[in-house]
């Protein structure tokens, strides 16, 4: 490539280009040789000209090339296809700066210069760490080379590959929103399981992930339980969700949905990730536009106390929530606490995906109009 003449005129714009940073061609073979990342999967790698280094802010959602340092929590990276390939000393991998909200894992944010940081997600998310929970292991550290940039050196971003914010034409298929107490509450499988019943009760069906950190592996499982199209805040130009503003939360979720309706699905599941007492997921569910595009919730929780205090939370704010289900259907016990408890029903994997579900959640709709209208 260095050689071609196509090269050379590459290299005179560049080089007539004042800049307060260095602008080089990348090379094919760091290109070749490197562990592209689920969270960049929308950046076509033909874009992927010049490497963008030295004094140089970096913004969430830029794309860069860096280089693994030392294995930390993340031994592995997912690469665009899905596939969770082995990380190792000296590789190159092609993620995207972002922010995480991750009690469980990780609080990081977007650093503000190219010294070493880490990758907090596998999902391909370069952040500093600012503090971890002491069931994970110290991050993988990662040297970023450089930001990725465009044949005149512009700097890439997911944003510039983002759905269109397109105004919703068509009517409002039926939807509901999964939200939870936190990670690993079990708002994935209560979603992916009610795909299944939806799509058994012969309804076409649409799904989103709202919020949260670049990872593909939520939207593989709503793929797998039958969902088409399946799209997430990635699709909307963005890393992750944690400190957007409440505008660009009801901006990703107003493009991903609108995205779906288009598509010609007649049901929608959501899942917003985090829980309650997170910053942006509260922010989502008390707006008036998202309210507007459900028609109810299902909470997910891990324990039956977990569960009182969201449906109390979400009742008191006159949510729609509808039932309760999560990692917590999984005893018998905990479920009828919950149920006693909330006096919602609490709706095990069984019978989400059960092809009557479609009827049972209108049934739950139907009782809670008549119960507000007395």
């Amino acid at each position: 490539m260095s050689g071609s003449p196509h090269a050379f005129s590459i290299n005179n714009i560049l080089a007539s280009v004042n800049r307060p940073y260095s602008c080089e061609l990348i090379q094919p073979s760091q290109l070749d040789s490197a562990k592209i990342a689920y969270s960049t999967r929308r950046v076509p790698q033909a874009s992927m000209v010049t490497l963008l280094s030295g004094d140089i802010t970096p913004c969430a959602g830029d794309v860069i090339l860096a280089e693994v340092q030392c294995i930390g929590q993340h031994q592995r990276i997912e690469l665009v296809s899905g596939r969770r390939a082995p990380l190792f000393h000296g590789d190159l991998v092609v993620v995207c700066y972002g922010n995480r909200y991750a009690p469980d894992q990780f609080e990081s944010i977007v650093p503000e210069n190219l010294d070493t940081c880490h990758l907090v997600a596998g999902g391909g998310i370069a952040s500093q760490t600012l503090s971890r929970s002491s069931r994970v292991k110290a991050a993988t550290e990662i040297k970023p080379l450089g930001l990725m940039g465009d044949s005149l050196g512009h700097r890439l971003n997911l944003a510039d590959w983002a759905l269109p914010l397109n105004p919703n034409q068509t009517a409002r298929p039926f939807t509901i929103a999964v939200v939870g107490t936190a990670m690993n509450a079990g708002k994935t499988t209560t979603a992916a399981h009610l795909i299944k019943g939806l799509k058994r009760a012969g309804m076409n069906v649409g799904a989103a992930k709202i919020t949260g950190t670049g990872s593909g592996r939520d939207v593989w499982a709503m793929l797998d339980a039958g969902a088409k199209p399946v799209v997430d805040f990635t699709d909307a130009g963005f890393a992750s969700t944690y400190l957007t503003t409440t505008t660009e939360i009801e901006n990703i979720a107003a493009r991903l949905t609108n995205h779906l309706h288009d598509s010609g699905v007649n049901a929608v599941v959501l899942e917003i990730a985090d829980g309650l007492l997170q910053r942006e997921t509260a922010d989502l569910l008390l707006s008036p536009n998202f309210q507007a595009s459900i028609d109810g919730i299902l909470f997910a929780a891990g324990d039956a106390l977990g569960a009182v205090g969201g449906v109390n939370w979400l009742q008191q704010h006159e949510l729609p929530v509808l039932a309760v289900s999560g990692a917590l259907s999984a005893s018998p016990l905990a479920s009828r606490e919950a149920a006693k408890a909330t006096g919602l029903p609490t709706l095990g994997l069984a019978q989400l995906s059960a092809a009557d579900i479609h009827d049972v959640l209108m049934e739950r709709l139907g009782n809670r109009l008549m119960n507000r209208n007395t």
